[in-house]
């Protein structure tokens, strides 16, 4: 049986990265979140076939999750992702690329945006990371899960506003991909306690976020429990050719949640950007 969550295989940097590479037009990267068991697919599956209709959409699997190679020895940081990010651009032989990142996503493109400025046409910054803060009750259990499927339960039930998209099938579902050999012990060793370094660790310097010279969409759930929505708002304050999207009645998953309005609202932006290069 075929998984959807397994694209192809590219070398990026040294490591073997798991790529979701659909239709065609002007690039455009989703970046993940960093989960127990999560992956490009389960992130962006929603988004990837609707996006793919007018734009190429390409959704690595970052290391340490999914599908990517787990080699021995591997430093999880942010130099590593932003390398890996690099090499998935130049695999694929791509100049520029618009850039959408989910919570540590948006972290790492915040990051990869300040380090390859060139490369970067837009970004895109959901429910993101990248700015100090203190670590939500939210974080702490997401970073710090232990697999069993109760805990599965817990940990999504912070995910989102309507609770009645986390189904018994969905956790079994997440605590299986968590649980597949390897995932576990590379998560584990992401975010040991205390969690609070790596937030901080995961932050840009404010200084590099305000010369950042990319327009930028930056959007949140209102009811986020796992990423504050003040730091879209500094976000917003720090990157001045930023505009922000507040979705009401949502939590984190917001292209789970809203993902009709999010596709739309991203895909307008993205526009935007076209229509420029085109006048």
């Amino acid at each position: 049986m075929n998984n959807p969550e397994i694209g192809k295989n590219v070398n990026a940097n040294g490591l073997t990265t798991n790529v979701h590479d659909a239709g065609s037009g002007f690039p455009v990267m989703l970046i993940h979140g960093s989960g127990p068991g999560v992956s490009a697919w389960a992130n962006w599956r929603g988004v990837i076939p609707r996006l793919a209709e007018k734009r190429r959409v390409i959704a690595p699997d970052m290391a340490g999750f999914g599908y990517t190679e787990r080699p021995t020895g591997i430093q999880y940081n942010m130099d590593t992702w932003v390398e890996q990010l690099a090499g998935v651009f130049d695999a694929l032989k791509l100049e520029k690329c618009d850039l959408v990142g989910n919570s540590f996503g948006g972290a790492l493109a915040l990051a990869f945006a300040i380090r390859f400025p060139d490369r970067v046409r837009r970004l895109v910054l959901m429910g993101a990371v990248g700015v100090n803060f203190k670590i939500t009750a939210g974080l702490d259990a997401v970073w710090g899960y232990e697999p069993s499927v109760e805990n599965m339960r817990s940990v999504l039930d912070y995910f989102c506003y309507n609770r009645e998209l986390i189904t018994d099938d969905l956790a079994a579902l997440r605590f299986k991909a968590s649980t597949q050999p390897g995932f576990q012990e590379a998560f584990s060793s992401m975010f040991p306690a205390p969690r609070q370094r790596w937030v901080e660790a995961m932050a840009s310097p404010e200084e590099k976020i305000r010369l950042l010279p990319h327009t930028a969409l930056v959007i949140h759930g209102r009811d986020d429990q796992v990423i504050p929505t003040s730091t879209s708002l500094r976000l917003n304050q720090l990157i001045e050719r930023s505009q922000l999207h507040i979705f009401g009645q949502c939590g984190h998953w917001v292209q789970i949640e809203q993902v009709d309005r999010f596709v739309r609202l991203v895909s307008d932006f993205l526009q935007e950007a076209d229509m420029e290069a085109n006048a």
